[in-house]
């Protein structure tokens, strides 16, 4: 756990997370380790978040048992209060309108129109509170033809275009591993919220944020994506080659794979050094970038005749030592296990006392900030634990309804 005296950028912020599942949880989470007092409303007719169903695995509880905190739910849930409240309910729509008018920041991710019914859509709160920041994240966003269209993760790579550009070239077309429409999804909401809050401390003035998980798949179609636009030609999937770049691929070892990022023709005269092939930096079909781009199937079978005959701490000692980019390729626990890994706190170990082990593992953040570093608080709370708390901070009796 962090030391509770530590600086935080985002100290004294208060975010209503109205949001479930990965995006939405992404950008809270987020702003939660940066200091931000997120309270998180979950449903209790469906048990909360639905990735608290998203197991196994579960953290195991001290009776044994699984509860309901999955690992799913853990990796986005971090540095959060749970409150339990029923928007098909007058006493659960008063508390999070009573939440809201405390709040700097509303996220949530339900389909567009969906919380107009409850007084609680933007409309309504912009009104009532000016100067609130209120983010809505949907599939296909509050405009256009589309945005009743339901928006998760796997739609989003199939309709934003990445899974025409990801798999084996004689394959299907392949999803990401992970979530990772979602993730950059509430990376985006991050960036806006954050853009909108100092528009607000300027001028006193919120707005609303409408993000589509579709466009911000979009947007990170990056180099592939202006080069359709550019050439007006589709892109074909190459597998783990890159489009610009050769050779940029995986390569097969004599025991094992290597990744070989060549970025220069420099930097391939030295990659051709090592391998005894000197003289392929020489031939005008290879010498440069975009001669390699052109011939890359003629180039590519002798390349991994090369390095077929070699191992991979050979390959990979041997180029680090030319300064050619080159890596292993880890599974998970030799990636999170790596001296690397830890010397960054990229795996961290949160206080839980529920769980048998009395804590849980959990991913670190990556934002290594000087002056404000992220804080770990709380470890990802069990379903509505601070539902009385914060009643009882809002100065009611736990049978009181709040008023508006």
């Amino acid at each position: 756990m962090t030391d509770k005296t530590t600086p935080m950028a985002l100290e004294g912020l208060v975010v209503l997370d109205l949001s479930r599942i990965l995006a939405g949880p992404t950008a809270t989470q987020l702003l939660g380790d940066l200091g931000a007092t997120v309270i998180k409303i979950e449903n209790p007719r469906t048990g909360g978040d639905d990735t608290r169903g998203w197991g196994p695995p579960y953290a195991t509880l001290k009776d044994g048992g699984t509860g309901d905190l999955s690992a799913y739910f853990m990796a986005a849930n971090r540095n959060k209060r749970s409150v339990a409240a029923d928007l098909g309910t007058e006493e659960g729509r008063a508390l999070v309108a009573a939440l809201a008018a405390r709040a700097d920041v509303v996220i949530e991710n339900y389909k567009p129109g969906g919380l107009v019914k409850y007084g609680l859509d933007h409309a309504t709160l912009l009104a009532r509170h000016p100067g609130l920041v209120y983010c809505s994240i949907s599939g296909f966003g509050q405009t256009g033809p589309n945005r009743d269209q339901p928006g998760y993760d796997l739609m989003a790579q199939g309709y934003g275009g990445i899974m025409s550009l990801t798999g084996a070239p004689e394959g299907p077309p392949m999803k990401v591993g992970v979530g990772i429409a979602d993730v950059m999804c509430g990376m985006y909401a991050t960036v806006g919220i954050l853009a909108a809050l100092r528009h607000r401390d300027r001028t006193g003035e919120g707005q609303h944020i409408d993000l589509a998980l579709v466009d911000a798949q979009m947007a990170w179609l990056i180099n592939e994506g202006t080069n359709f636009l550019t050439s007006g030609r589709l892109p074909e999937r190459r597998g783990n080659a890159h489009p610009n770049i050769v050779p940029y691929d995986v390569f097969e070892a004599s025991d094992g794979h290597v990744i070989v990022a060549v970025g220069n023709d420099a930097q391939f005269a030295r990659f051709c050094d090592v391998l005894g092939a000197g003289h392929l930096a020489g031939d005008p079909d290879y010498a440069t970038n975009s001669a390699r781009l052109i011939n890359r199937d003629a180039l590519l079978p002798v390349l991994r005749e090369l390095l077929a005959a070699r191992s991979v701490d050979w390959i990979v000692a041997q180029l680090q030592a030319v300064k050619v980019p080159v890596g292993p390729i880890n599974d998970l626990a030799q990636a999170l296990g790596s001296d690397q890994a830890q010397a960054r706190e990229m795996t961290v170990r949160m206080d839980a006392p529920e769980t048998a082990q009395g804590h849980v593992r959990l991913l670190g953040n990556p934002l290594k900030l000087s002056r404000t570093p992220v804080t770990y608080r709380s470890a990802p709370p069990r379903f509505g634990v601070d539902t009385d708390p914060i009643r009882r901070e809002l100065g009611l009796d736990e049978d009181q309804d709040v008023q508006r």
